[in-house]
């Protein structure tokens, strides 16, 4: 018996109007459009401490062990990573120090906090409350808590461009546009741009690398190579503390790590299937198989030394070239691991320049700004025609970037639509969920913060 119809049987690959070919073109062309996370992931998490390389090799583990799981438990053509968003609340606000606006937990915790969301993940999946707890939320708040994070995560990219810079009066200001390494973050997120708008694939890679080769071409960073051994996972294998992650000022946390995680895999599931044809009157099939996939992948991430991994939206990549099955996520997880293997461009992308009081990233700046763009879509989903739920989005998406703070976004908008739609006399569309959610966070505001 030949390997082809082994392969035809296990993915169903004639029943799905596929081939080979295609499922492996659909799997390069995923790898290519999320493969940005290989450089960005250890750049982020590097400023709470953690080892870049480290977090590199358990970025390309964890991405890989997830997205091969998705491919053939779930056989879905949908890769796994570490999350945008998750990855800034991780990083900013719970291993950040208290001086720069965190909370200063340390990111041994925040590893633990990150874990004890993933088993909660993983239970609520395998007993399927998991999908059912999505409707507790309403839509305008799912697409205002997108919108706000891409705020965010803009607002980290301006920063790290030198595009804004500190301010007295004013907090922030206009930076310094003639300054070379912010011609080199407006260079590079111009180059992703022009790419994307001629819809070439893998576009924020390639602005990436040509803004890595601009950089180094200015000298503003060092060449350290392009192919080495993977670097030792050691710094970060097993360093999560749950024990720390279980002290009463950490429950808000955990909560907030559970509910990114929990809308962000529903939305990208729902949104690649229906893209790829693969609902079936209107319901995903193997939806918990899809969801128990990240959560597993969740709690191999943090015992390896990354944050939470989720379904990629960057999927939607390799549908458009056709994969409709998980021989094409298996061919992503493969790439993900030969990342492995390119640590030193890594680095490179990871490596600060200062100018000022400032630190720069312009290699990695155009990445953030360019995900921001993406994610600000999800305004345009709002109903701003219902006047509880137009001002909790709007709270809900400002707050976040003016906060710098993902928790203190989600509770401005979960506390306004509580106490907003009982005062217009509609306090019985409000799940009960969302007053428990509610009160939470009311809890987190008066006496554990």
């Amino acid at each position: 018996m030949t390997s082809r119809p082994v392969i035809d049987r296990l993915f169903a690959l004639r029943a799905r109007g596929t081939d080979v070919r295609t499922e492996v073109l659909g799997g390069v062309t995923t790898f290519v459009a999320l493969s940005y996370i290989v450089f960005v992931q250890p750049a982020l998490l590097a400023t709470t401490g953690m080892d870049a390389g480290a977090v590199l090799t358990a970025t390309c583990l964890a991405s890989a062990f997830a997205t091969a799981l998705m491919g053939l438990w779930a056989r879905y053509p949908i890769a796994v990573a570490p999350a945008m968003g998750h990855n800034f609340y991780f990083a900013f606000v719970v291993a950040g120090p208290v001086a720069a606006g965190g909370l200063g937990h340390g990111w041994p915790v925040a590893l633990g906090a990150n874990c004890l969301a993933g088993v909660g993940f993983l239970v609520l999946s395998l007993v399927g409350v998991r999908e059912r707890l999505i409707d507790a939320i309403p839509d305008s708040l799912k697409h205002a808590i997108a919108a706000g994070i891409g705020l965010l995560i803009t607002l980290v990219g301006f920063e790290w461009a030198g595009l804004v810079r500190q301010a007295p009066g004013t907090l922030i200001t206009l930076g310094d546009l003639r300054h070379p390494a912010t011609l080199v973050a407006i260079g590079g997120t111009l180059a992703i741009a022009v790419l994307r708008a001629r819809r070439v694939p893998g576009a924020i890679l390639l602005g990436t690398l040509a803004s890595g080769l601009a950089a180094a071409l200015l000298g503003l960073v060092s060449y350290r190579g392009v192919v080495a051994p993977p670097p030792s996972l050691l710094p970060t294998l097993g360093r999560l503390d749950v024990a720390g992650a279980l002290r009463p000022e950490l429950v808000t946390v955990v909560f907030v790590f559970f509910f990114l995680g929990l809308f962000d895999t529903v939305g990208t599931l729902v949104g690649v299937a229906q893209q790829a044809g693969l609902m079936i009157g209107g319901r995903l099939p193997r939806a918990r198989e899809a969801m128990a996939t990240d959560a597993l992948g969740t709690i191999v991430g943090t015992a390896l030394g990354t944050s939470t991994v989720t379904a990629y939206v960057e999927s939607a990549a390799g549908v458009e070239e056709g994969a409709r099955t998980g021989l094409a996520s298996l061919v992503t997880a493969a790439l993900l691991l030969a990342a492995l293997f390119f640590s030193p461009l890594a680095r490179m992308a990871g490596e600060g320049v200062r100018v000022g009081d400032a630190v720069l990233y312009p290699i990695v700046a155009p990445a953030l700004i360019m995900v921001g763009s993406f994610m600000i879509r999800s305004v345009t989903r709002i109903d701003f025609a219902d006047p509880p739920t137009a001002v909790a989005s709007y709270l809900t998406l400002a707050t976040m970037p003016f906060a710098f703070s993902i928790a203190d976004g989600i509770a401005f908008g979960l506390l306004t639509y509580a106490l907003l739609m009982p005062a217009a006399g509609r306090a019985r569309e409000v799940h009960p969920l969302l007053y428990g959610c509610a009160a939470l966070f009311v809890l987190h505001f008066a006496w554990l913060r």
